[in-house]
């Protein structure tokens, strides 16, 4: 059943692969760099201080963790399971499109871009949707469109994405439940502290 799943996963990205256009490669590239990104991380930051006031330096502080979590947690499924990276796998030489003959480690499952993306999409729609609804839909899409990216420039299989994307998920879901347990301690605190003084 392995085996087949792995094929099943190597002719789907010679496919996604396969559709590469030249007019995109840049494109693609640039979706995958974590700098062109740092003016939207600016401003969700901006709206985080507005909306959060005191509560901003301790959200930093599980964004921290979050990333943590899910970088490292890849880095460790990436040397448990030394599964290459399409454009390491002797098997694809010469099959696989790649973008300025980038193709980066050795292992790929899973993909750390996917797992950091969608950790960060779930957390940041947790903190701020509610507000702006349009951001639920727009954090959903550049994630998938980092993911995507990935397979795009020959460096992952879908199956690493999607185990990064399943990773992300569930380290944004644990990093909410500590940050709600954090806060309501905080709160308590705060209330015991109050209720004393008053005392």
């Amino acid at each position: 059943m392995l085996e087949f799943l792995l094929e099943l996963d190597k002719t789907l990205f010679l496919f996604l692969n396969g559709l590469h256009r030249s007019w995109l490669d840049d494109a693609m590239f640039y979706i995958s760099q974590k700098e062109i990104w740092v003016p939207l991380y600016l401003v969700l930051l901006g709206v985080i201080v507005h909306r959060y006031r005191w509560k901003a330096l301790l959200i930093m502080v599980f964004i921290a963790l979050l990333i943590t979590l899910s970088d490292q947690g890849s880095g460790f499924l990436k040397d448990i399971t030394m599964r290459f990276r399409p454009c390491h796998e002797p098997d694809l030489e010469g099959l696989v499109h790649t973008v300025r003959n980038r193709c980066g480690g050795l292992f790929g499952f899973v993909s750390g871009h996917a797992a950091n993306s969608f950790a960060f999409a779930v957390f940041m729609i947790f903190l701020l949707a509610d507000r702006l609804k349009f951001l639920t839909p727009f954090l959903i899409l550049w994630a998938l469109a980092k993911s995507y990216s990935r397979i795009y420039l020959g460096v992952h299989y879908p199956g690493d994405v999607i185990g990064g994307i399943i990773l992300g998920i569930l380290v944004g879901l644990l990093v909410i439940w500590l940050y709600r347990k954090t806060v309501l301690w905080l709160e308590k605190r705060r209330k015991k502290s109050e209720s004393g003084s008053v005392a």
